[in-house]
């Protein structure tokens, strides 16, 4: 069994699904949900936005953390498991990969976001490349 589990949490139903996979499972591990800031995401909101969004991306970035934050404690709350979050900016593959090295985490759990076909061999899956670079078990949940 893993000590320390990292979970990859974006307050989508799939994350909350691989977060609830990661209490029932790992109930006795140190659990750490990880946000990532993607900046790429900001610059197209920027590019919708224009410069008043400019001035406040990060901090509307950091918001948003804070509350996808939030929904995932609740839902480890009503387990009654106590959960770590962090927040990450960057590339989120690689926010997630980095964040594991760094911290002794020993197994990885996801949700698949399900692209498939021209979209994922055009934009990528950071879950496919979590799984292809760890150097650590990763779980999919579907």
């Amino acid at each position: 069994m893993p000590d320390n589990v990292l979970i990859a949490f974006d307050g989508s139903p799939l994350s909350e699904r691989a977060l609830t996979y990661a209490i029932e499972n790992f109930a006795e591990a140190t659990l750490t949900t990880i946000y990532v800031i993607n900046p790429i995401d900001s610059i197209i909101d920027v590019e919708a936005g224009g410069l008043p969004v400019a001035e406040d991306w990060y901090d509307n970035a950091r918001d948003r953390a804070t509350r996808i934050h939030t929904t995932a404690t609740d839902l480890a709350g009503e387990h009654n498991i106590e959960l770590n979050t962090v927040t990450e900016v960057g590339r989120p593959a690689r926010g997630i990969l980095e964040y594991a090295d760094d911290h002794g985490i020993d197994q990885i759990v996801m949700g698949s976001h399900g692209r498939s076909g021209i979209d994922r061999t055009l934009l990528g899956s950071v879950a496919e490349t979590v799984t292809r670079r760890a150097r650590i078990p990763v779980t999919i949940i579907g």
